[in-house]
């Protein structure tokens, strides 16, 4: 039991320096917001670029000519998509606002659906906290668009890093004070 106790609190300590850095990452965003939406544009662009690799080596893997055709189609797409961020970053970014209100929805969804299961565990409120306000930033990404879109993403990315990063930091705190 101590062996299962010491690795809980280990756990916890790792996810405590890890919220703490990444409330760090999220204000660094809040304060230069269009070096970070920037910043997420060009990291996007080569995810996309490294998927659609991906994907054409799936094709060679693919049982069937259709499966194969798909991949191949698929990694062009995701090729052609995360080339253009990479070489128009600032016009990337006005899509990647909206692309990001559809993700921030996804995710509160999913925030709210974890905190619902964990609903009585300590600290688990505090993840519907986090769905809370990430509904708020989504709202606001979409009602600025295509304006704000300059500052929106790296600000609201900031926002949510440092909101998701107080929820795991409390949970965390909760978790190791359980076996405290």
């Amino acid at each position: 039991m101590t062996t299962l106790t010491g690795k809980i609190r280990e756990s916890a300590t790792v996810s405590i320096v890890l919220s703490v850095l990444m409330i760090i990452g999220g204000v660094l965003a809040i304060v230069v917001p269009p070096v970070a939406g920037l910043a997420v544009t060009v990291m996007l662009g080569w995810l996309l670029i490294v998927t659609g690799v991906l994907h054409l080596g799936l094709a060679w893997r693919g049982h069937g000519a259709w499966a194969a055709i798909g991949e191949v189609a698929v990694a062009v797409l995701y090729g052609a998509i995360g080339f253009y961020l990479l070489t128009r970053p600032v016009a990337g970014l006005a899509s990647l606002t909206l692309a990001l209100a559809g993700y921030l929805t996804a995710k509160a969804v999913v925030e709210a659906a974890i905190a619902f299961s964990l609903r009585l565990l300590p600290g688990s409120g505090w993840l519907i906290v986090d769905a809370i306000v990430t509904v708020a930033l989504a709202t606001v990404i979409v009602s600025a668009w295509p304006a704000s879109a300059a500052w929106a993403v790296g600000a609201l990315v900031g926002v949510a890093m440092v909101s998701s990063g107080f929820a795991r930091l409390m949970m965390s705190v909760a978790a190791r004070q359980l076996v405290a």
